[in-house]
Formats: structure tokens, sequence, C-alpha cells
């Protein structure tokens, strides 16, 4: 459970602060979106752990999507993006929100030409991609750049597996010691970041087909959905691929249940006998991975 010591950039896309700092700016920028009134960060707000605080994120025709919107804190170290995991990388999943009806309604041709109406971000990219300059692939590797900066920090947790015994109180420290045995937590919710990045029926009710879409012929892709990292799960309220659970208790008192039966259940989901003071305890686990700071300085945009 202890931390990487350094962000996974890929070999094709090395850090570059520079490339990153672009990134950022884009990523909050507006004039990305058809109407130029939405951002990458209308749906992956900082303040909300990089997700907003409503079951489905609001869409170019002013209504909610059906699901809600992950977080994007550690994406350098998850494979597949999305809840279904239809992206295979970071550039990929940036293209998607962007150019969705529903979601950003931007259109490439269009966003390149807006970009290079404003000088400073002509400069910006001429500098850091002479080759071609503003192109959807530059824009979308610098929004990728930044994206893998976004890395969930310190928390209690952290410190406390690091040796500081008081770092998280003794009922999280039950709590962890619960979800890593009796209720079997760990089994999906591993790791540095709790996920084992892999998809999972639980038993929610729903219409939604999940991970079928890409897997069509696995039968326990039906209703599956990828692993959630749990950092930071202080303000990144409601949970579920829908956003089906408004707080930390809801869920808890969900798994208890053992979701909903059928033959695309996961074989790892099963009713828990949990009493309320170990309810309260995995709680109060759950509540020592968020950072104890959290900083993000909004960008200048070019004018």
């Amino acid at each position: 459970y202890k931390r990487p010591t350094a962000i996974a950039f890929p070999e094709d896309a090395l850090f570059s602060p520079q490339v990153a700092t672009l990134g950022k700016m884009l990523f909050f920028d507006p004039r990305l979106s058809g109407k130029q009134n939405l951002s990458c960060a209308s749906c992956h707000n900082p303040s909300f752990g990089f997700e907003v605080p409503v079951p489905g994120a609001i869409g170019s025709a002013n209504t909610p999507l059906a699901r809600k919107a992950p977080t994007l804190l550690n994406a350098a170290w998850i494979p597949t993006l999305f809840w279904d995991g239809r992206a295979p990388s970071l550039e990929m999943q940036a293209m998607g929100p962007i150019t969705a009806e529903a979601e950003m309604d931007g259109k490439f041709p269009e966003i390149i030409a807006t970009l290079e109406r404003i000088p400073e971000y002509r400069a910006w990219f001429v500098t850091l991609f002479p080759r071609d300059g503003i192109t959807q692939d530059n824009l979308l590797r610098a929004i990728a750049t930044y994206e893998r900066t976004v890395v969930a920090e310190w928390a209690p947790f952290d410190r406390w597996i690091e040796g500081d015994d008081a770092a998280i109180s003794p009922a999280a420290q039950r709590g962890f010691a619960l979800f890593t045995g009796k209720t079997g937590c760990s089994a999906c919710h591993t790791g540095w970041n709790f996920t084992d990045n892999k998809f999972h029926d639980l038993g929610i009710p729903t219409t939604d087909i999940g991970r079928a879409a890409v897997e069509p012929d696995n039968p326990l892709a039906q209703h599956a959905f990828k692993t959630p990292g749990l950092r930071n799960l202080t303000y990144r309220a409601p949970f579920g691929h829908a956003g089906q659970f408004a707080n930390l208790e809801e869920i808890v008192a969900f798994y208890v249940t053992g979701g909903l039966d059928r033959p695309s259940k996961s074989p790892l989901m099963k009713p828990l006998k949990l009493s309320q003071e170990e309810r309260a305890d995995v709680i109060a686990f759950l509540r020592s991975l968020t950072a104890e700071q959290t900083r993000t300085a909004l960008p200048n945009l070019p004018n």
C-alpha cells in the first residue's frame, strides 16, 4: 500500500513541465467546447476530487449525463479509462468528452481554428511542437500530460503505512483490518490507489450494460464497471457509476446486502455481516485516505 516514488509516464509521452502547463490551460479552457461554455474541469473539478458532486455531470444540452464523471486522480496508473474502460490511454480519454455531442460537443477543426487565433496559444504550440504546431494529437498529448500529474497527495493513511502509528485513529486501524480481512474489499480495491483496474458487476440495479459494450461476448461484463480508486473520497460523493449512493454510509450499507443477484454478478460480491460499529470503522478507514492538503492553482488562460 506504499505510494509510488514517481509518476508513470509512457515512453512515447515523457513528462515535460512545459507541455503539462499547456495541458493544464487547455484542461480549464471552455473554448474547447462547441458552445465555449464547458471545459474538462466542468466535470473534473479539483475541488471535488476531480469529479463533480452530482450523479451525472451536466453536458452540452444542459441535461445530466447517464454516468457520473469518474475521478482523474492517479489516472497515470490507470490502464483503461472511463467506467467501461473503452479508452486505452489518457489521450483517447481526453478526446472522448471533448467531441461527444452530449458532453462538450467540440469539433477539432473548429477548436484548432479558435486556438490559432489566440497568439499566446499559437506561441506555446509552436515552441513545444515546432514540427506541426496546433494539431489534434498535440492538443490531446498536452491535456494527457497534465492529467498524469493529477496525483492524490499524502493522506493520514500514507503516514500510517510509513510507520507513524498515531497518524490514523484506532477506529480507522480497525477499519483497515476489516477492509483487508472480513469484508473482502481489498480483493478489488487493492494497491496504493485501491483499485485492481478491473471490471465487476456489483449487483447494483441498473439498465446500463457497462463493460459489455466493450466485451459483448463476455457474460461477466454485463453491468460490470471499473473498480474506482478510493483516494480523497471525502470530496467525491455521490458514489457508484451513476452516483446511486449519496454518501459512504449508503454505499457501505449496499455492500452489506451483497447486491442484486443475476448471472453476471461478480462471485466476489456476497452479503456481509457487519455491526454498526464495524461499518463506522470501515468508513473511518476510508476517510483516512483523503489527503491532508489539496492544492490546485487555476491557470491564467491565454487571450
